[in-house]
């Protein structure tokens, strides 16, 4: 499968979808043709049951370098110049932001591939994946406020959730960059790979998840986000409710059975 984005490439293997920013010459900056296929592609894995994991990485020496300065400055530059700071959230609100509110509701695994530089906005991208692996010439970097901005896409919702308050609060406000060690120390990315190695070590893990029990994945997801807004009695509701359906399934009969017959279980997904 794949979509018609020249900036954005999709493509489906095993049970695993994977979305490749496609500007190499830019380190992969954003465009609206990339927004717009990562969007589409986020919402055919949502709906395709053929999906059971996406992967998001970039072409080339890069992952994503975020918005390109000068378009940026530009566009800043008119707008204050015009006055016209309605015009500007609106294009972040149908722009950028789209991305993360079509994210917050994809159950399935979402594993960022970080094969170079994820910078001010890549990096929120990267941020926005369950997991993320890196490979030995990543670097990450917020950016923002070196420009004397913030981020408008949810990179200070984001990034707390992973590293903490205050190395957040460290990151934001000083926008320093950080390789891929120090992103494995600090808990921000989960492996770092050789970078010959890193697709095929990240599509090996995906393939594992792709074959595991789908709803039991899925409802996992929802359980981790979910709880992290809520109380610990609204988490054990929500737990309650899950569990009621993950009982349902026909993988819930094969994991046991499996066990006792000392196999390896063979998952349907339902």
């Amino acid at each position: 499968m794949q979509f018609d984005h020249k900036d954005a490439l999709y493509n489906l293997a095993d049970g695993v979808a994977t979305i490749t920013l496609n500007r190499p010459e830019t380190l992969n900056s954003l465009s609206d043709d990339m927004m717009d296929g990562l969007l589409e592609a986020v919402e055919d894995a949502k709906v395709n049951d053929a999906v059971r994991v996406l992967i998001l990485t970039g072409a080339g020496r890069g992952f994503c370098s975020g918005r390109n300065v000068r378009d940026a400055e530009e566009r800043e530059s008119a707008e204050r110049t015009l006055g016209r700071l309605v015009r500007s959230r609106k294009w972040l609100e149908h722009s950028i932001q789209r991305i993360p509110r079509a994210l917050s509701t994809l159950d399935k695994p979402f594993i960022a591939a970080v094969n170079g530089p994820a910078v001010g906005a890549g990096m929120d991208l990267a941020s926005m994946a369950d997991i993320r692996y890196a490979s030995d010439q990543a670097k990450f970097g917020q950016g923002y406020s070196r420009m004397g901005l913030v981020s408008g896409n949810g990179g200070a919702y984001f990034l707390p959730r992973i590293v903490g308050i205050a190395r957040a609060c460290e990151l934001l406000w000083s926008s320093r960059l950080f390789d891929a060690q120090e992103a494995l120390q600090m808990g921000y990315v989960s492996r770092v790979h050789p970078q010959g190695e890193l697709m095929e070590r990240t599509r090996e893990f995906a393939r594992e998840l792709a074959q595991g029990p789908a709803v039991s994945i899925q409802l996992f997801k929802r359980l981790i986000y979910r709880g992290l807004e809520g109380s610990l009695d609204t988490a054990l509701t929500m737990a309650q409710q899950a569990m009621l359906v993950a009982q349902a399934t026909d993988d819930a009969v094969e994991g046991p059975r499996s066990f006792m017959e000392k196999r390896q279980p063979r998952f349907k997904g339902q």
